[in-house]
C-alpha cells in the first residue's frame, strides 16, 4: 500500500478501512500507566526488591524468622544425637557392657557425698557394699554440720567395717566438688567412682565397668543412670526420658566426637587422670561437665557404656520448685565452662564448633522456648505475608518427628524395665511438649540472671526415695535364680503381687 498522505486521505473518504500503524516507543524514558518506568531506569530495577514493610513489620517478621530457624536447628540436632544408638545394630550393641566380662584387674574407690540425706543414704551404702567386685572401697562424705547423714552413715560403716570409711568435711561453704576432693585424697583405689547419695546401684556393677577399662584402655567408663518414677507428674515424665536418651544415645555419640560432658554419677576416672586434673573444680556448679571437658581436651580415651538391667536407678527432683533449681545449676555450670574456655584447646575445628555449640544449647533453647508463645499468638492474629507464614511451619516437621520419637521411647522405656505406660502417660506427653520447653528457657534465664548477680550457691536437689518407692509398691524384690539363663544376669527381679 501506498505511504502517500494523499492516497490514505482517499481511502478513509471512500470509506475504506485505514492501514494498521505500527506504535513507537517514545523517544525519552517516560512512565506508562501500571507499568512502571519505561526506560532504562525500569530494567535495572526489575530484580529483587526489598518488601515494603513498616519498621514494626520489619522486627516481628525478623523474629519469626529467626525463631523459626532457631528452632528447626534444635529439633534437627537433638533428633540426631537422639537416634544415634539405634542408627544400625552395630550402634545399639556397641553401647552395652560386655555380656562375658574379663577377669578383674583393677581397685575401686567409690565416693559418696551425702548432705542431709538421711532418708536414703543407708540403703544406698548397704546396696554399694552388695558389689561382687573383689577389690574396692566405699568413701561416704557427710558435713559436719549435718548429723542426721552423718548417723546413717557411720551405721552404715559399722555394717560393713571392711568396706566403708567416713570423711567428714568441714569446709565452708559446702558443695559436691568440694566433698569429692576432700576424699579423694585419701582413696586408696586406681580407679575412682561417683555415685549419689540415693542411687539404686547393681551388684554387678564394678564387674563390667571393671571389664571395660580392660578391653578398651580407657581413661574414663561412664555408666547408665535412669529416672524411674515417670508417673509422678507430667514433668517428671519428661525427665525420665531426657534421661534415656542421654545416657542410652546421646553420650554415645559424645563420646564418639570426642567432646563429652560427664554426668555426674555412675562416672569412673582413673586415679591418675583426676590427680593430673587437680581432681574436681571447686568453684563450678557443673563439675562432671567441666571434668568431662578438660579431659577431652586433654585427649582422654573416654568410653560410655548402657546396659538397661544394670543402669544406676534415681528418682525426678521432688517438686518443681527442685527441678528448676537443678536445672538453673546445670545451665549456670554450662555458662561457667563456656567461659573458662578449656574448650578451645580441642584439637580440631569441628570439635570446637561442636563444643561451643553444645555448652551454649541452653540458652538456645532458652532464646526459642521464650518466644514460641509470642510467634504462635502472632501466626493467629496478625496477618503475616505467605513466605514468612511459610517459613515459621518449617519446624514443625522435625518436632513432630521428635515428638513421634519420644513416643516409641516412652514404649520402649516401659518394656525395657517393665513399667505399665498408660493412655494418659502419652497424652502428658504429648500436651507438656510446649510448656516443658518454655520451663526450659525459665531456667536458663534464672541461670543468666544468677550468673549476672555472681550468685555460685550451690542449690541441693532433694531426694525422698520416691524411685525405690515405685520399684516396691505391691511388689517384692528377689535374687534371680533357675530359670532365666538365657536374659542378662541381673540381682534383682520385679515380681507384681498377682505374680507371688
Amino acid at each position: 500500500m501506498s505511504s502517500d498522505p494523499t492516497q490514505s486521505l482517499h481511502f478513509l473518504a471512500a470509506g475504506s478501512p485505514a492501514p494498521l500503524l505500527n506504535p513507537q516507543a517514545p523517544d525519552t524514558g517516560g512512565v506508562v500507566p501500571n507499568r512502571g518506568s519505561s526506560g532504562l531506569g525500569h530494567v535495572a530495577s526489575s530484580g529483587f526488591q526489598l518488601p515494603a514493610w513498616t519498621p514494626v513489620e520489619w522486627i516481628g517478621y525478623s523474629a519469626l524468622i529467626i525463631v523459626s530457624v532457631l528452632l528447626t536447628v534444635v529439633a534437627v540436632s537433638t533428633l540426631w544425637w537422639m537416634l544415634h544408638a539405634w542408627r544400625s545394630k552395630d550402634n545399639l550393641q556397641g553401647t552395652t557392657f560386655s555380656e562375658n566380662p574379663l577377669p578383674a584387674r583393677h581397685r575401686f574407690t567409690l565416693l559418696v557425698p551425702g548432705r542431709h540425706e538421711e532418708d536414703v543414704m543407708g540403703e544406698t551404702l548397704d546396696r554399694l557394699a552388695e558389689q561382687d567386685h573383689p577389690d574396692f572401697e566405699i568413701i561416704a562424705i557427710v558435713g559436719h554440720d549435718d548429723p542426721g547423714t552423718d548417723r546413717v552413715a557411720r551405721e552404715a560403716a559399722a555394717r560393713h567395717p571392711d568396706l566403708i570409711r567416713v570423711v567428714v568435711d568441714d569446709t565452708e561453704p559446702k558443695n559436691k566438688p568440694k566433698a569429692l576432693n576432700l576424699a579423694l585424697q585419701t582413696s586408696t583405689g586406681d580407679i575412682v567412682g561417683v555415685f549419689d547419695a540415693e542411687d539404686e546401684v547393681h551388684p554387678r556393677l564394678l564387674t563390667l565397668v571393671d571389664s571395660r577399662f580392660s578391653e578398651t584402655d580407657a581413661d574414663v567408663v561412664q555408666g547408665g543412670v535412669q529416672l524411674m518414677n515417670f508417673e509422678t507428674s507430667w514433668w517428671s515424665l519428661r525427665n525420665v526420658l531426657e534421661y534415656y536418651f542421654w545416657f542410652r544415645s546421646r553420650l554415645h555419640f559424645h563420646a564418639k566426637n570426642k567432646f563429652i560432658p560427664l554426668g555426674g554419677n555412675t562416672v569412673f576416672v582413673t586415679k591418675e587422670k583426676l590427680e593430673w586434673s587437680d581432681g574436681w573444680d571447686a568453684n563450678c556448679l557443673a563439675e562432671d561437665c567441666e571434668l568431662g571437658v578438660r579431659l577431652s581436651s586433654d585427649g582422654a580415651n573416654v568410653v560410655v557404656a548402657y546396659s538397661p538391667e544394670v543402669v544406676t536407678r534415681e528418682e525426678t527432683p521432688g517438686s518443681f520448685t527442685s527441678l528448676l533449681k537443678q536445672r538453673t545449676r546445670w545451665n549456670q555450670g554450662f555458662m561457667q565452662v563456656l567461659s573458662k574456655g578449656e574448650w578451645k584447646k580441642l584439637p580440631t575445628v569441628k570439635q570446637r564448633f561442636y563444643a561451643r555449640y553444645l555448652l551454649t544449647m541452653p540458652f538456645i533453647q532458652a532464646v526459642t522456648g521464650l518466644l514460641i508463645p509470642v510467634s504462635i499468638v502472632l501466626i493467629f492474629t496478625i496477618k503475616v505475608p505467605t513466605i514468612v507464614a511459610l517459613i515459621t511451619f518449617v519446624p514443625v516437621a522435625p518436632t513432630l518427628v521428635l515428638l513421634a520419637v519420644e513416643i516409641t521411647g516412652l514404649a520402649e522405656f516401659g518394656r525395657t524395665y517393665e513399667k505399665k505406660v498408660r493412655a494418659r502417660d502419652y497424652f502428658r506427653l504429648i500436651w507438656g511438649l510446649i510448656p516443658y520447653q518454655v520451663f526450659l528457657a525459665l531456667a536458663a534465664v534464672r541461670a543468666v540472671y544468677r550468673q549476672l548477680r555472681n550468685q555460685n550457691g550451690w542449690e541441693k536437689t532433694e531426694h525422698s526415695g520416691a524411685h525405690r518407692d515405685a520399684e516396691q509398691t505391691e511388689t517384692n524384690v528377689i535374687p534371680i535364680g533357675a530359670g532365666r539363663s538365657n536374659q542378662p544376669e541381673s540381682a534383682y527381679l520385679m515380681v507384681s503381687g498377682d505374680e507371688r
